[in-house]
């Protein structure tokens, strides 16, 4: 397993956590690895930043015929109340950022270099105290994480009072923050 992220701190915190993975600085733009060399891509949390032309032509050099380009996201379940209402408390930051729900990232397909192999959909959880899934995890989005300091403390005492007055949330040790996981398959053409 090789992983590939430009980011100086998160290669680092991927080099602590998975000693046993081999991590490389690069762009999917241009990947550090040679032509033909890998049976698989996976873009978990990521294809919605980088859904250019550039990229997928990119992955298909490093893919094997016939190799597989899978793409994931995690999907806050916002048919639950209050992950509607933490839904409403984001958006109003997100600005121009690149969001999976956009939908951007599927005009790429269908492609003449990769064919539909599949699709699925299914729920599940994160669970652990409410200032871990919830507070910390919202103070991660990227356009989030990149507002001033004073503004970033604003959005996370809105969190904290969202927990706070919803019956299923507080006061309890372990939440479960519902996400809605969906998956896409694609095989590399040629």
């Amino acid at each position: 397993m090789i992983a590939v992220e430009p980011v100086d701190a998160m290669r680092a915190a991927l080099v602590a956590g998975n000693p046993e993975v081999e991590v490389l600085g690069g762009v999917a733009e241009d990947i550090p690895l040679e032509d033909e060399s890998v049976d698989a891509v996976i873009c978990a949390q990521a294809f919605h930043w980088f859904a250019t032309t550039a990229a997928l032509a990119e992955i298909r050099r490093i893919l094997r015929p016939g190799g597989m380009l899978g793409l994931v996201w995690n999907v806050r379940d916002e048919q639950v109340d209050w992950v509607a209402a933490l839904t409403q408390i984001i958006d109003p930051f997100e600005g121009n950022a690149p969001r999976y729900r956009s939908g951007a990232w599927r005009a790429l397909f269908p492609s003449p270099d990769f064919v539909p192999a599949g699709e699925s959909c299914f729920r599940n959880v994160h669970e652990g105290p409410a200032e871990q899934v919830i507070v910390d995890r919202t103070l991660s989005i990227s356009f989030i994480a990149a507002l001033p300091p004073a503004e970033r403390q604003r959005v996370g005492d809105r969190v904290r009072t969202l927990i706070a007055a919803t019956p299923a949330l507080v006061g309890k040790a372990i939440v479960a923050f519902p996400y809605e996981t969906v998956a896409f398959a694609f095989r590399r053409v040629g």
